[in-house]
């Protein structure tokens, strides 16, 4: 899959705008109450669809089946002036009927058209990133059985126990908390919640 400059900048924003809404800040989950909430502020969320596309397609989050994997490839091959309409993507989109009253609404907008195939795109790309990772997880699997059948003189048995012996360098972990640390100030400085 190919995915333009566009659709790479807004991945990463989009999957941060559905965690920080995943959980609060004892951990419990309250995506769907929040995503909810969301749905409520529509009117105001759609001041902002052309210069934050990310926070509003959050409202439509679960609102998409992609029935034809291949017309959303072509859709993220795409920069943002060159998206087809959502006339031509609906044939290969599937939704309830909460998400399609949502998108009457947010047709009745002069970039309503525009936006909405942006968002179809960020949460296919979204769902795609848990595909890939469970074929990726699957491929790992395949390639431990590989190792095991290959290992019959035990070589790898006694290169592990070497490595469980090796002592946890606390360098390692202190760089560890701190990127973690500076992750969390960059996120709360775009205005995120902080997840303490």
């Amino acid at each position: 899959m190919s995915i333009s400059p566009f659709f790479q900048h807004l991945r990463s924003a989009y999957q941060a705008e559905i965690n920080d809404l995943a959980f609060d800040s004892e951990g419990q989950d309250v995506l769907q109450k929040r995503l909810k909430d969301r749905r409520k502020e529509l009117g105001f969320l759609l001041q902002m669809m052309e210069l934050s596309p990310e926070m509003v397609a959050v409202v439509l989050h679960q609102g998409f089946e992609f029935k034809l994997p291949a017309a959303m490839d072509n859709l993220l091959s795409r920069e943002s002036d060159e998206l087809p309409s959502w006339d031509s993507l609906q044939h290969a989109i599937a939704q309830p009927k909460w998400a399609q009253d949502l998108c009457r609404v947010i047709l009745q907008e002069p970039k309503g058209d525009w936006f909405l195939a942006v968002a179809a795109g960020l949460e296919f790309m979204y769902h795609s990133v848990d595909r890939h990772a469970a074929q990726n997880n699957e491929s790992d699997d395949d390639q431990d059985e590989d190792h095991q059948d290959a290992d019959k003189d035990g070589d790898k048995a006694d290169a592990k126990n070497a490595e469980s012996e090796r002592p946890i360098d606390s360098d390692d972990a202190n760089d560890y908390k701190s990127r973690e640390e500076a992750g969390a100030d960059w996120l709360a400085e775009q205005g995120f919640d902080r997840k303490d």
